[in-house]
């Protein structure tokens, strides 16, 4: 975390900067990270803002969503929030580049597992509509014990429709170490209207996750289960 307020800072202090910043809010009706369910198959508010060296391509932001699954499992919070830095560029006109250091952090421990905060840096190609990432933790994996150099590998693409819409693919896998019960694939296929003022996602979402590794310790409800969600959001 300290990294990112420094690179943050760095950004800000530059010379020559032009600084662009946004925010972002949602509503989604259920928080899926990686096809898992984040708020135990309910509703989520979701919030962050980024600024951007728009010369340059360095960036930093936060993020932040309501979450159930840490006061399900003993723990005290109910938020996460997501701080970010890293750099974006072209190789050329149709390939492009992205690597950072993104660290999720949740309020207090959860009884039985390790520090739930997790700290993962990333790299992504980037080619047309399509991109392919993998996120390699430097800390335990969201609770998991041993599970230091955890990795997660996402390929997805973002096909322009026309008149707004946005075709919207994802396949990824997940890798827990030395918790091979946790290890699974999810994927989502979605469309995304841009109304100008916001954007409408519907998707289909889903994973071949083992319901014993997640399910929600509060009702047992599996989290990884098929399902479609709905996301507004709003950019300015």
């Amino acid at each position: 975390m300290k990294n990112m307020l420094f690179l943050a800072a760095a950004i800000l202090a530059a010379p020559a900067f032009a600084a662009d910043l946004s925010f972002n809010a949602s509503l989604a009706s259920d928080y899926r990270y990686r096809g898992i369910s984040q708020t135990r198959l309910q509703p989520a508010l979701q919030g962050g803002a980024e600024v951007v060296d728009a010369g340059r391509g360095f960036y930093a932001g936060a993020w932040a969503s309501t979450i159930n699954w840490t006061r399900d499992a003993g723990g005290a919070g109910r938020v996460e929030l997501d701080l970010y830095g890293g750099k974006r560029g072209q190789f050329s006109e149709s390939a492009s580049y992205d690597v950072g250091v993104l660290t999720y952090i949740y309020k207090g421990r959860i009884p039985g597992q390790a520090n739930p905060d997790t700290t993962e840096i990333y790299g992504q190609l980037g080619v047309g509509p399509a991109t392919l990432k993998y996120s390699h933790a430097v800390t335990n994996l969201f609770g998991f014990v041993g599970s230091k150099h955890s990795g997660y590998l996402d390929l997805s693409a973002n096909l322009d429709a026309g008149q707004g819409t946005t075709i919207n693919l994802h396949a990824g896998r997940q890798r827990v170490r030395q918790h091979g019960a946790a290890n699974y694939t999810d994927w989502k296929l979605g469309v995304t209207r841009d109304f100008g003022y916001a954007s409408v996602q519907l998707a289909a979402v889903g994973s071949n996750a083992r319901k014993s590794a997640y399910a929600s310790p509060a009702n047992g409800k599996f989290l990884g289960k098929c399902a479609l969600q709905l996301t507004a959001t709003r950019i300015f």
